[in-house]
């Protein structure tokens, strides 16, 4: 997947949010966790700081804090103003206003800036991406995966949203992706194949309803466990750079 800076739309989120995304129990939270894609989250900072074993990897890390915070405030009004135009689409419960939410995802993010350059330092951050990672086999409890896979599938073709399952389901024993809906709410296409592929592979898979909705009906993640399987084989193919545009994802 291609990386471009002017691609990049940082919106982050924070540890009890992931928790509620991806309905993570107490026992989840002490395992070894791959966060795959996990952008200016703050979820490894608060991890980390309650003693959590916790890797985050993300093209935008290779870039520097200066560029991410720049980034940010080139495109946080963008998105608040994309989720106001689409109040409708959306379950205003956590979060009672698009500018409250605005200010929930500030301060996540602004938690990430101060900690990057240690978490960096510390290989907490790690700069890289779908559908190749460089971990060992099983080397994590659990793989998470938020607002990517499925998110945009507009945008990712059915082979990337194959092989990027497969990949985290061999780092991992466990993967869980969130949500099951498109970045416009409608149900993603590639979710029945994904699912019929792991199933045909010899993983249990389960759609799994989570204690977090922000787009209306976006309730659900995709949970795998690793069991005794082979590989699916996919022929690699270049993937085509990333062009995202804001709809209606938050």
């Amino acid at each position: 997947m291609g990386f471009k800076l002017e691609s990049v739309v940082p919106w982050g989120r924070s540890l009890d949010e992931y928790t509620r995304m991806f309905d993570l129990s107490s026992d989840d939270l002490q395992k070894n966790i791959l966060d795959c894609g996990g952008g200016p989250a703050s979820f490894n900072v608060e991890m980390t700081q309650n003693g959590g074993h916790i890797i985050s990897c993300d093209p935008i890390y290779r870039l520097s804090v200066q560029e991410i915070e720049q980034r940010i405030q080139e495109t946080y009004n963008v998105i608040v103003e994309g989720v106001r135009a689409n109040y409708d689409d959306y379950v205003w419960e956590q979060a009672r206003s698009p500018d409250a939410l605005g200010q929930i995802r500030l301060k996540a993010m602004h938690r990430f800036l101060q900690d990057f350059p240690a978490g960096l330092a510390t290989n907490r951050y790690q700069v890289t991406e779908l559908p190749e990672l460089p971990f060992r086999d099983r080397q994590f409890d659990l793989a998470l995966c938020g607002y990517l896979l499925f998110t945009y599938s507009d945008h990712l073709s059915q082979f990337f949203h194959l092989s990027s399952i497969r990949e985290l389901c061999r780092v991992a024993t466990e993967v869980r992706i969130f949500p099951l809906l498109t970045i416009s709410g409608e149900p993603s296409p590639f979710l029945p194949i994904a699912i019929q592929e792991l199933q045909q592979q010899g993983y249990h898979v389960e759609i799994r309803t989570v204690p977090y909705e922000f787009q209306k009906g976006g309730n659900q993640m995709l949970l795998c466990h690793q069991q005794n399987c082979h590989p699916i084989k996919i022929k690699r193919r270049p993937i085509a750079p990333l062009q995202i545009q804001f709809r209606k994802g938050d």
